[in-house]
């Protein structure tokens, strides 16, 4: 009985090694063919990601558009590339479709936040309350920048310093935030402190004509000096102007830096904080 069973054992063992090389050279040449078709793949999802932002450049479309739309191609295409080389192998994709549906419920609340940005990603590109190029203001925590790109979960803005600020989609689409390009023109307003004693009527004049020989001072839009407020140690005057978008800083140092020389040439007192006390005896 236990020489039958050996022997039957040492049959299976040799139809197995017979049968092996063949099995291993089936495995080799699929994963062969596997590498040949992710390297074929990847280079169509390549090209068609090119035709897609051409022809989306011929019809006139934002940059921030194109760059969704590239994203989210990328990400759909090596997901279906994926899927075809689990049926190479003879995985049987439809289970693979079922287990990821199953845990859907539990992955969605493990990334919820990315969700959040995806779908924020999705509004900021239908409604636009900005564009790539835009300078922008997010009021949750003050960050501000020009728009450089839109992508399918985050925003890249770079401040003036020459910083990247990434911000989360789903936050800029539910906070309140300050588009200063939607407009062709900007106002500007400087507040400048003279002192009580000094003669209030000249440095008004003096001002306004500071506002009249300035070239970027917009001259359809109104361009005044007035008196804003009675501090406790200074007549504070606003210079309020307006100007183009792209000149708007500059403008806004060069006035500034002339204010307090044409103000000096005039003897007209920029006084510093101070308080005054009074001894009673």
């Amino acid at each position: 009985m236990i020489l039958v069973s050996e022997q039957i054992n040492i049959s299976l063992l040799q139809k197995y090694m017979e049968k092996a090389p063949e099995v291993i050279v089936s495995f080799l040449l699929k994963v062969l063919l596997c590498i040949i078709v992710f390297w074929i793949g990847t280079r169509l999802i390549k090209l068609l990601r090119k035709i897609i932002i051409r022809s989306m450049n011929k019809a006139g479309a934002e940059s921030s558009v194109m760059t969704f739309v590239d994203s989210f191609v990328k990400v759909g295409l090596y997901v279906l590339l994926g899927f075809l080389l689990l049926s190479w192998f003879g995985i049987d994709t439809a289970s693979v479709v079922a287990v990821v549906g199953s845990a859907g419920v539990a992955i969605g609340l493990a990334i919820q936040g990315s969700l959040s940005n995806l779908a924020g990603g999705v509004l900021i590109l239908l409604l636009k309350p900005f564009k790539v190029g835009d300078y922008i203001k997010e009021d949750a925590h003050g960050n501000e920048g020009t728009v450089k790109e839109i992508q399918v979960f985050y925003t890249k803005l770079a401040t003036a310093d020459n910083k990247e600020v990434i911000l989360p989609n789903g936050e800029l689409s539910n906070a309140s935030l300050t588009n200063y390009s939607t407009m062709d023109c900007r106002r500007i307003d400087i507040k400048v402190g003279v002192a009580y004693d000094a003669d209030l009527k000249k440095a008004k004049d003096v001002l306004t004509e500071l506002l009249d020989n300035e070239k970027e001072v917009l001259r359809d839009k109104e361009h005044l000096v007035f008196v804003d407020e009675l501090s406790e140690s200074a007549v504070v005057l606003n210079v309020r102007f307006y100007t183009t978008q792209d000149a708007y800083w500059e403008t806004k140092w060069r006035i500034t830096e002339q204010i307090k020389l044409v103000l000096d040439e005039a003897g007209i007192k920029i006084p510093f904080r101070q308080m005054d006390v009074h001894i009673l005896s």
